[in-house]
């Protein structure tokens, strides 16, 4: 299943780099891509463990950029 998400606040390309390598790291990831132009995270990841890779996910985001959100 894949689903993109906005993201607020995302001051950084080099961060959102760094987000899309540690993303593409969590189990159960297929693929993530981190958008810096369009401030988009897209995850191609499995179904039944979406909700818990979108929650770790947004601690990702939050622990390289404090200031990004992930708008479900």
């Amino acid at each position: 299943m894949k689903k993109s998400f906005k993201l607020e606040e995302l001051d950084c390309a080099n961060c959102a780099a760094k987000m899309e390598r540690e993303i593409n790291k969590l189990d159960g990831v297929n693929s993530a891509t981190v958008n810096f132009m369009s401030q988009r995270l897209t995850i191609d990841a499995d179904p039944e463990d979406f909700d818990r890779i979108i929650e770790a996910a947004a601690r990702v985001c939050k622990k390289i950029e404090p200031d990004c959100n992930i708008v479900r």
